[in-house]
């Protein structure tokens, strides 16, 4: 039996086990109490999404998300909620280098996601054409329409040219949203900077340099946890006291009554549901009873990437850096190195050094077989390492972790779309995810708590 109309929820459905369900699940056990009953449903064989630690020979290595924002509170004040803050560990001193034209680079400074302020922070990685292309940016006219959608690429490249984008820009944004620059819309992905140029800047320099001279804050920007993000998982399921059905993909949703009914391998009826799997799941699940909602989002696009996790040989030296990011002009299949045992100091302290390879960007699929991309993984890191005068490095234990469809695409009018999928739910129905308010861990975090807020009554 459903609960009655404006009354708390006392079943819910939570769709999607990973960072953003557990939360939701997690809060929704916190804002209900110990009555009510929360099932998580999870298609895969295990909670975590793309929070997933693996053993990599002796270690314990995060292939999929390795940290999150400090500067953001949502993630640090759930793992304080948790109990675990004395697990908090933060990055060592070393900084990332630039792979272009067969070399490291320093990482561009100062720079906002690699939009430089002027040619100088990028120091080698441009000819003198660029830079008196980037120099000269403040005394052309700017075409700016507060508003308009606009990609990342597209405004950089028509200011700064396209080196800057190849060698410093798609490098940052990379990593972050498995896509080049030309396909990232920069309200979603540099929103600070949209919305300098909104608010009048003269120029991209000026907007840039308008952000650069804000105040920052202090301290490191990332943490993790010592023991992986394993910890936060098992903490979440833990605290939620939710039964948790995992290899159980929802087929589909049915209103039954004043409440919905989950079509999955074990059915069940419930008051309010949370729906956090990807959007081009969520459009099936959604299409009977959100028809509006499940149409937009059916319209994002999944970017995929794999990563190699790998343990070196003891006494292997590394480049002094915490990681490689790669120009996408420079020819390489990867596109960054995280030299994970040289940025996180926790790791393996006195075992052989540990590291990421990463690959794979919005429209290009990484679907070759685990032997070629750590084949490939190994070609890429003697060119890095030879680079500095290193030896080729000799792999002692790998492993490979893919995501063929990892992360929701951010184009330009991506954050308006799901803005329009969130006002059309019906009542008792919430979306979370990476799709609606950032991909990182501590977006995913406060998407799930706006979620919950929107089918429970009352203060959370």
């Amino acid at each position: 039996m459903t609960a009655p109309a404006g009354s708390p929820p006392r079943r819910v459905a939570v769709i999607g086990g990973g960072v953003s369900g557990l939360t939701a699940a997690y809060t929704l056990r916190k804002a209900l109490g110990d009555d009510a009953v929360i099932v998580v449903y999870e298609a895969g064989d295990r909670p975590g999404g793309l929070l997933c630690t693996r053993r990599v020979g002796d270690t314990g290595l995060d292939l999929g998300a390795e940290a999150f924002i400090v500067r953001r509170p949502e993630a640090l004040a759930l793992v304080r909620e948790l109990g675990l803050a004395d697990q908090v560990v933060s990055p060592g001193p070393l900084r990332p280098a630039i792979w272009s034209d067969d070399r490291l680079h320093p990482l561009p400074s100062p720079a906002v996601m690699g939009i430089p302020r002027d040619a100088a922070a990028l120091g080698g990685l441009l000819d003198p054409k660029d830079r008196v292309t980037i120099d000269g940016e403040a005394d052309r006219p700017l075409d700016w329409t507060p508003g308009r959608p606009v990609s990342v690429g597209r405004l950089v490249r028509e200011r700064f040219g396209d080196a800057v984008v190849a060698r410093s820009v798609d490098p940052m944004l990379g990593g972050v949203y498995s896509a080049r620059a030309d396909d990232l819309g920069l309200a979603e992905t540099v929103p600070a900077l949209a919305a300098a140029l909104d608010a009048g800047a003269s120029s991209l320099t000026a907007a840039v340099g308008r952000l650069l001279s804000a105040p920052a804050g202090s301290g490191p920007v990332f943490g993790a946890l010592r023991g992986g993000y394993r910890q936060l998982v098992d903490a979440l399921v833990a605290a939620s006291r939710a039964v948790i059905k995992v290899d159980s993909p929802v087929r589909a949703l049915t209103e039954i009554g004043d409440g919905f009914g989950v079509e999955a391998g074990q059915d069940g009826e419930y008051d309010a549901l949370i729906v956090a799997v990807p959007p081009w799941q969520a459009t099936t699940v959604l299409a009977t009873v959100a028809p509006e909602s499940a149409a937009l989002l059916g319209a994002v696009r999944p970017a995929g990437s794999a990563v190699v996790g790998a343990v070196l040989a003891p006494g292997t030296a590394v480049p002094e850096h915490s990681g490689i990011l790669v120009a996408s002009d420079a020819g390489m299949h990867s596109k960054a190195v995280t030299l994970s045992s040289q940025k996180w100091p926790h790791l393996a302290p006195d075992g052989p050094p540990v590291l990421r390879v990463s690959f794979g960007r919005l429209g290009e699929p990484v679907d070759v077989d685990d032997q070629t991309l750590m084949r490939r993984a190994v070609d890429d890191l003697a060119a890095y390492f030879g680079a500095v005068g290193l030896a080729a490095p000799a792999v002692q234990a790998a492993t490979v972790q893919r995501w063929p469809q990892g992360l929701p695409h951010y184009g330009p009018g991506h954050l308006p779309a799901m803005a329009r999928a969130l006002e059309a739910l019906p009542p008792r129905i919430g979306l979370a995810g990476a799709a609606f308010a950032g991909v990182g861990v501590p977006a995913c975090i406060g998407s799930a708590r706006a979620a919950v807020a929107r089918i429970v009554p009352g203060d959370l």
